[in-house]
């Protein structure tokens, strides 16, 4: 099962500074059949203005992965870390009993992010944040692990969720395959590119919500990179 989530019918608001478009419900977005996939809770498809960004605010007991599409996003939490994650890199942050951070875009340009939260496998537990970065080139025709709390995923992001975070750049006509356990739930964002996910075409931004499939195919019509979660039902 396939289920097709176009761009243009996603919830979202424009706050000016941020534009954001909402895969699950969030904020002042509410669809009770939307309350998340699986251990996936959130996808959210954000467009910062520069100079502008999150004030510091509180989070516990939920996984963060940021993926960021153009631009940068600089990171200051109340750990002690500051960092700055550029486009095709990933920062994650794991909440625990609880933490204070910042988001700012601090370019001069607007920056653009994917931010996935995932409910992580036990509350509470120390906070943590860590960021890396995943060139492209690693990814030509094939999925990287970009996060991961499954066990044989040593060289991705540690994140505290039965749950990971994959992406690959494809060219137009290539094709990538990824197989999907049973008992799994599978999330995926084209970031940009036409896509055939099992023979459902996706435009850049709209999202697949899969279960069911045993092997999901994944065909570039068109200049492509694509991101994957793959997570506990």
């Amino acid at each position: 099962m396939i289920e097709h989530r176009p761009l243009d019918r996603l919830g979202g608001a424009d706050h000016g500074w941020l534009n954001a478009k909402h895969h699950f419900s969030f904020a002042g977005y509410h669809d009770p059949a939307r309350m998340g996939w699986g251990a996936l809770r959130v996808w959210n498809d954000d467009t910062i203005a520069p100079s502008t960004g999150f004030p510091p605010h509180a989070h516990a007991d939920m996984e963060i992965i940021t993926y960021v599409r153009e631009g940068a996003i600089t990171h200051q939490d109340s750990l002690g870390n500051h960092g700055r994650t550029e486009a095709g890199d990933v920062q994650v942050m794991s909440a625990g009993s609880g933490i204070r951070h910042s988001e700012y875009n601090l370019e001069a340009g607007p920056t653009t992010i994917f931010q996935i939260w995932i409910i992580p496998n036990q509350e509470g537990g120390p906070p943590a944040w860590n960021a890396k970065p995943f060139p492209k080139k690693d990814r030509s025709g094939r999925f990287v692990i970009l996060a991961s709390g499954m066990p044989g995923d040593e060289d991705a992001l540690p994140i505290r969720a039965d749950a990971r975070v994959l992406g690959a750049t494809l060219m137009a006509g290539e094709t990538v395959d990824y197989s999907l356990a049973a008992d799994r739930r599978g999330y995926l964002v084209s970031t940009k590119g036409k896509v055939e996910i099992n023979g459902t075409t996706l435009d850049a931004r709209d999202g697949a919500a899969v279960r069911d499939e045993s092997t999901l195919r994944i065909t570039a019509l068109e200049d492509a990179e694509v991101i994957l979660v793959d997570t506990a039902p």
